[in-house]
């Protein structure tokens, strides 16, 4: 291999180690080509499996930042880069390594922090993140329907007593003399009284 492609080869994995949200050490001596496309298929979607050279690889983890891997680069050695859900990759891996123990997982790095193989064991058996959201989904639905249930029994019972005083009313009819017009308040203007012409003295003068 050239030195420009030994370059190239350190960029590309250095990029792959800080694109990825996790990466799983594991040795592979002794796996056929078929074995490994199996595994290569079953991580699609959650993982990308890369067969490395360590000493390149050695390089580009010491460019990316990653020290889980030290001392760890000996012997056939593949990377599961997960670009998915480290759940479901550390699951193919640990599912593979059951019916293959040929697979041996070394360690890995998750966000940063090292994870031996023990604990990449203990993450294979969480709920993957798929789970996890649809039992969210399903706590909320559930906190919406409790909470309809809630307004909904006070809300029906107002409307059956408005319907019930409803039709109480209409049964007894309207009240008596409601529909009566009101008296008037004014009362009547009284007839003006007739103005008499009365003599000095209260009697009629004499005729002439």
């Amino acid at each position: 291999m050239s030195r420009a492609d030994k370059t190239a080869a350190v960029a590309e994995l250095s990029e792959k180690f800080k694109s990825s949200n996790a990466a799983v050490l594991t040795e592979y001596r002794g796996l056929s080509v078929k074995q490994l496309t199996e595994l290569r298929n079953s991580l699609r979607g959650n993982a990308t499996y890369a067969v490395v050279k360590n000493t390149l690889t050695e390089l580009a983890a010491k460019d990316a930042g990653v020290t889980a891997f030290d001392g760890q680069l000996v012997g056939p050695t593949a990377i599961a880069f997960v670009e998915g859900d480290p759940v479901e990759a550390a699951k193919g891996l640990r599912d593979f390594a059951k019916a293959n123990p040929l697979l041996v997982i070394k360690g890995g790095v998750l966000e940063g922090k090292t994870l031996s193989a023990a604990e990449i064991t203990k993450l294979a058996d969480l709920e993957s993140r798929e789970v996890l959201l649809a039992k969210l989904a399903g706590a909320m639905n559930a906190s919406l329907s409790q909470a309809v249930y809630l307004f909904a029994a006070p809300l029906a019972q107002a409307a059956r007593a408005v319907e019930a005083l409803r039709a109480k009313v209409e049964s007894e009819g309207p009240v008596a003399g409601s529909d009566a017009p009101a008296a008037e308040d004014t009362p009547a203007e009284a007839p003006a009284a007739e103005a008499t012409d009365v003599a000095e003295g209260g009697g009629p003068g004499p005729s002439a």
